[in-house]
């Protein structure tokens, strides 16, 4: 994994180079580093490690999973603000199983980071009114399930929502 800024550079370097590649009259060797400049570019804003978790975690995977988060090193200053999110939130994913405490803390963060979509946003906020719920805290339980609720606009997490508030009920 190459820093942020590295991949910068790199971005730069192989405009520069197209452009040199536009300027000799080789076309074909200009429009090729473009593409490749734009993957470079890509890969800013998606971190490859983050996507390949993402991959292991859609087979239920965790350990393959984990072993790719594991490679991001100091995920504070080698992560765009964004991707520092999504680390939080699929280490508090990875984490569920084993330490509630641990946990709650990446889902937080990953909260307070921001993540880009909505759905993402209700899953975390429903992991963390559960593990609320765990503690017996109702009232932050509560809030935090019809903040998850608002962001579900597609329904996807209507079973879940719907069987936590029956738990609730029962507290």
């Amino acid at each position: 994994m190459f820093h942020r800024y590295i991949k910068l550079v790199i971005a730069t370097g192989l405009l520069g180079w197209a452009v040199w590649q536009f300027v000799e009259g080789n076309i074909g060797n200009g429009i090729f580093l473009l593409f490749l400049m734009l993957i470079v570019v890509l890969l800013y804003f998606k971190n490859e490690f983050i996507i390949l978790a993402f991959f292991k975690l859609r087979k239920q995977d965790f350990e393959g999973a984990q072993k790719w988060l594991d490679k991001i090193k100091n995920p504070e200053t080698a992560l765009v603000r964004k991707q520092n999110g999504y680390y939080n939130y699929l280490m508090g994913i990875m984490t569920s199983q084993t330490n509630l405490n641990a946990s709650e803390k990446y889902m937080k963060k990953a909260v307070e980071l921001g993540l880009s979509m909505d759905q993402d946003l209700a899953m975390a906020k429903l992991q963390l009114a559960g593990i609320a719920m765990t503690k017996r805290r109702k009232m932050e339980a509560t809030k935090l399930l019809s903040e998850a609720q608002k962001l579900d606009k597609q329904g996807m997490l209507k079973e879940q929502v719907k069987m936590m508030k029956e738990q609730m009920k029962r507290m």
